[in-house]
């Protein structure tokens, strides 16, 4: 019900939109997140957006250079990075909280999630 696109591979410092998809079923008063996934390392929080696109929050390794947002007439959220690190690289994933103001970052806290999207940075 949430398909991840948009990531690929890209040198430091380029950008790249993902896009997280809904299909199924309206995800307008649902908040949403990405998270991201090393190779190796467990899944951590990027960043997350209530219902209605107002209250964002992000983990400070992104922060100032990622934005998230959602477009809810194309039931679609976002997450633009800019001044990619090799560090970013990681399998991006979009979820979907039924608890439309949560912005945090607990994985539990997410009822829906996407299959992923692979972003590679080269240095």
């Amino acid at each position: 019900q949430l398909q991840a696109s948009g990531g690929g591979l890209v040198p430091a410092g380029a950008s790249l939109r993902l896009s997280c998809a809904a299909s199924g079923r309206t995800f307008s008063s649902y908040a949403m997140g990405w998270f991201r996934q090393a190779p190796g390392k467990e899944r951590e929080f990027v960043a997350a957006i209530n219902w209605i696109g107002v209250t964002t929050y992000y983990a400070d390794s992104v922060k100032g250079r990622f934005t998230i947002s959602k477009d809810n007439i194309k039931n679609t959220a976002y997450l633009q990075m800019n001044s990619l690190k090799p560090e970013d690289t990681a399998v991006y994933y979009c979820a979907a909280s039924i608890k439309g103001n949560y912005v945090g970052g607990y994985y539990t806290a997410y009822d829906y999630w996407g299959q992923g999207t692979q972003v590679t940075v080269s240095s």
